[in-house]
């Protein structure tokens, strides 16, 4: 009769434990699915050729895709090495690094619930029990007694309704947005030091035009002078000659300012004082770089921003269900073993040992009656950021899709504008070739030359403004879709960041 007690005691733990492990089973978090959103089959800008038009395919984020070195496209030595400087030491990539390292530390710490809890502790109780806990009449006094203890203590949640489980995937999404965010800023730094480099030539370009006419304008002014000297004009032509010549200078001044705060700028960028860092002269080189702009799905895949976002969505869908876990039942399991004795002497004889089952206060499972609908406002809160998330993604997308149209228009009507404006500047010179040598024999005034001369400068400078937007508009291209292409060679990790 006791084996069957027994047998019977058994079987009502075996269906206990069959029991947690089924409700552990029925997570009550929502099925994720990606938010729809409107994709177009082509870009506007770029519109798909026969071949392609059959490629379309849905997105599946691959924001941790290698993005290669895509800045070597340039065929640049010199922003080759910026770059890996900025890799090194810039600190904003480092501190996103840091925050990749903090969530996967969160992770690791949600992740600890699925484990039994184990801790150990020693030392003195002092308490009182009550007649009634040791079968004496209620006119009995209490016995005051010090017991010692010596035990470790196990705890457990068990999983149930996916409480566990749902605040485990939470974490694991917010990780895979931390390191979706850290591609995005890696990224930007890639690009806003390559755009910050052909800026900075750009200047050099500007710089060298205003040398350049500066010469001009001192040989000009030699000129006026002379004739001046011989009678054949009068001294407004003088003054006008240097009033053009200073002007020139102050421009030149003026250029020289603003190269220098970009190459500030470019240094902060490399991690560096910008005392510590100085670069040469370098006049900017038509580009000549053609960047493929693929497809609306695949910008949807690459762009880290998109996939943070799209993270961002995961979380708070895990985080409605972590929310719903909170109207079901919760069962802790805890328990403890070691010796209790009333004096230290005896603590540890075998005689000592004791065991706790369940908790040591209150019920191991627990079911919310009423909170006053602070449940039910936690989860209409988590669904409102759902909501919210969802719509910021969609957002995000739409900002995406805009970027790259705008840098394939950009780089499409700019091929047009450096061809009109190069004819311009062919057809200035020779405007300004024309006067000065009808000003030498005294067929027009002074005024037509220097209309002509500042009509060259500022053909020339729109040309060379036109040569740095098309490198800038160029790498915001890239930037905008994403970054490289995988058979480049592969960027640093976070953690390779963190450890520099």
């Amino acid at each position: 009769m006791k084996q069957m007690s027994s047998l019977s005691g058994w079987g009502r733990a075996a269906a206990s434990g069959l029991l947690v492990a089924l409700l552990a089973a029925c997570s009550v978090e929502p099925t994720y699915q990606r938010a729809e959103v409107a994709t177009p089959a082509a870009f506007k800008e770029a519109p798909l050729s026969t071949q392609d038009a059959g490629t379309w395919k849905a997105a599946e984020p691959s924001d941790d895709a290698l993005r290669g070195e895509w800045w070597t496209v340039f065929g640049d030595t010199t922003l080759d090495g910026l770059e890996k400087q900025a890799a090194d030491a810039n600190q904003d990539l480092k501190a996103a690094a840091a925050r990749v390292q903090q969530a996967r530390a969160v992770q690791q710490s949600a992740r600890s619930a699925w484990f039994p809890q184990i801790d150990a502790g020693f030392g003195p109780t002092r308490e009182r029990a009550s007649p009634a806990s040791q079968f004496l009449p209620d006119s009995a006094s209490g016995v005051n007694q010090t017991l010692w203890r010596a035990q470790g203590a196990v705890s457990y949640e068990a999983d149930l309704f996916g409480r566990v489980s749902t605040t485990v995937n939470a974490a694991k999404a917010d990780e895979q947005q931390s390191e979706a965010l850290f591609r995005s800023v890696q990224l930007s730094l890639q690009a806003d030091v390559a755009q910050n480099y052909f800026q900075l030539r750009e200047l050099d370009t500007d710089q060298e035009l205003y040398r350049r006419t500066v010469t001009l304008r001192e040989d000009t002014l030699k000129l006026v002078e002379q004739r001046f000297k011989e009678g054949d004009i009068s001294e407004l032509d003088v003054s006008r000659a240097r009033n053009e010549l200073s002007s020139a200078r102050a421009d030149a001044v003026g250029v020289a300012r603003q190269r220098a705060a970009s190459e500030h700028s470019l240094a902060i960028l490399l991690g560096k004082p910008p005392a510590d860092f100085s670069f040469p002269e370098t006049p900017l080189a038509q580009m000549t770089v053609r960047v493929p702009a693929g497809l609306p799905s695949a910008l949807l895949e690459r762009r880290p921003d998109v996939a943070a976002a799209e993270r961002a969505m995961a979380a708070a869908n895990a985080r409605v269900g972590v929310a719903k876990s909170a109207f079901f039942p919760k069962l802790d399991i805890t328990g403890g073993l070691g010796f209790e004795s009333a004096t230290l002497a005896d603590l540890f004889m075998w005689s000592s040992r004791t065991f706790l089952l369940g908790p040591l206060a209150g019920t191991a499972l627990t079911m919310p009656i009423f909170d006053g609908g602070r449940r039910k406002a936690g989860l209409a809160q988590a669904r409102g950021k759902y909501d919210e998330d969802v719509a910021q993604y969609r957002q995000q997308v739409l900002v995406a899709f805009r970027e790259v149209e705008d840098n394939l228009a950009d780089l499409r009507l700019l091929d047009d504008q450096m061809r009109e404006q190069n004819d311009a500047v062919v057809a200035s010179q020779r405007a300004s070739h024309l006067s000065q040598t009808q000003y030498k024999e005294g067929q027009v005034s002074y005024l037509d030359v220097i209309d002509s001369e500042r009509s060259v400068l500022l053909t020339q400078l729109q040309a060379s403004h036109l040569a740095g937007t098309q490198a800038v508009s160029t790498v915001n291209l890239i930037r905008a879709l994403g970054g490289g292409w995988g058979d480049m060679k592969a960027t640093g990790t976070p953690a390779q960041i963190a450890q520099k």
